[in-house]
């Protein structure tokens, strides 16, 4: 029964959750993002960024082919990353920088303007040892009647002082460092960017987590917000 239980819970997942599998890139895709990359790691500070191709795309490039984590911030100046307490995806406490790996789950962070927000955020993303990632967004009723995004900032960072949090054959990709971080380089964003705007549903505050994720496809299916 042990061994079955990762494949019945990735089937659940798959039910749930919105799944992408590993990416894969297109030669002139490749070519494109490389010229962008050798370009902007040269420079520092703010990227431009002139290519026709979603900035999610170049973010997940990175990702596989270079030693580089993420992290999404509604702040577009930070210079460099100190360690604060935070909670982990299981409510630890750690006193850590916070990244991802992921292409697409900072961008949620970087265009959520959280200032005015009540109730509770619940979101993740969720890797399998095959590389598939399931996403869910979702944010209280109570702020509805408010515009909850905003143009941020994705920062760039070395991987090198960092961890996974967890490990397993199912696992959130957060990474943290107790180190302090430099960002290498940083790249504006927009609500636009964040792929997953139209399928980031609603829940009251006070509803179980495990409801939030048995309606979370059909909330954004049907745009039910409760």
């Amino acid at each position: 029964m042990k061994r079955k239980c990762p494949k019945v819970k990735s089937l659940l997942l798959r039910l749930l959750l919105f799944r992408q599998t590993r990416p894969v890139f297109t030669e002139e895709e490749k070519t494109e993002f490389t010229r962008l990359y050798d370009r902007i790691i040269q420079d520092g500070g703010i990227a431009p960024y002139d290519s026709s191709y979603p900035k999610f795309r170049f973010l997940q490039y990175l990702s596989v082919t270079k030693p580089l984590l993420f992290h999404g911030s509604n702040y577009q100046g930070i210079e460099e990353f100190e360690p604060r307490r935070q909670t982990l995806f299981d409510g630890t406490y750690t006193d850590a920088v916070f990244s991802s790996a992921d292409g697409i789950w900072p961008l949620f962070y970087a265009v959520l303007d959280r200032s005015g927000l009540t109730g509770n955020i619940r979101n993740g993303c969720i890797v399998s040892r095959r590389g598939e990632r399931f996403y869910f967004f979702s944010l209280s009723v109570e702020s509805e009647d408010r515009y909850p995004w905003t143009e941020g900032m994705i920062y760039v960072l070395p991987r090198d002082s960092f961890r996974q949090a967890s490990e397993g054959k199912l696992y959130f990709d957060e990474w943290v460092s107790e180190k302090p971080v430099k960002p290498l380089f940083r790249l504006k964003v927009s609500p636009e960017d964040f792929v997953f705007l139209s399928r980031t549903t609603w829940h009251r505050s006070t509803e179980p987590l495990f409801k939030t994720y048995l309606l979370y496809k059909w909330r954004s299916k049907f745009g039910k917000r409760k």
